[in-house]
């Protein structure tokens, strides 16, 4: 097993599997989440957040496969099970991003902050499942909270269901 896979376990396992940040409490299945984003995308796990959507627990996974791509997925703390994956590429300028994207990087982050006043504190350019581009921003607001939102890259339309970040273990690359 990966030497960062076993510190991102030691560290959530230190942290246990109970968190409680910004009034949400935070548990679930942390080690069946990450072996079922693993088999999705086997690979090395870049960084894993405990994330709250829809008022549910839920894990974020970023993973580099050994073709050096990086994922995105998603997993409910509860069950287990993976709800989302998606590619995440270096820039606007991936092919497979700007043969969908029609609004820019800055007109999609005054969207974002539009809806969620503050600060961004990191953007990624992502292929969801279904093949559409969309940014993704990280947003500490002003109440302090750290919200990840996504905006389609075609239409400028906010994902319906922003997630709240309660903590991060690993990097941003």
């Amino acid at each position: 097993m990966n030497k960062k896979v076993i510190a991102v376990a030691l560290a959530s396992a230190f942290i246990s599997t109970l968190a409680y940040a910004g009034g949400h409490s935070h548990s679930g299945k942390m080690e069946a989440c990450m072996k079922a984003a693993l088999k999705k995308h086997a690979g090395e796990v870049l960084t894993l957040e405990a994330e709250i959507s829809e008022g549910k627990a839920q894990y974020e996974f970023d993973i580099k496969d050994k073709d050096g791509k990086e994922w995105e997925v998603e997993c409910l703390a509860k069950t287990g099970k993976v709800i989302e994956e998606e590619q995440e590429v270096a820039n606007a300028d991936d092919p497979a991003f700007k043969a969908k994207a029609k609004i820019t990087q800055d007109e999609a982050k005054k969207i974002a902050l539009a809806k969620y006043s503050g600060e961004v504190v990191d953007s990624e350019f992502s292929i969801e499942s279904n093949g559409e581009a969309s940014y993704e921003f990280d947003i500490k607001t002003t109440d302090g909270k750290e919200m990840e939102v996504e905006v389609d890259a075609a239409t400028g339309k906010l994902a319906e269901n922003p997630e709240e970040e309660i903590y991060q273990i690993g990097m941003e690359q």
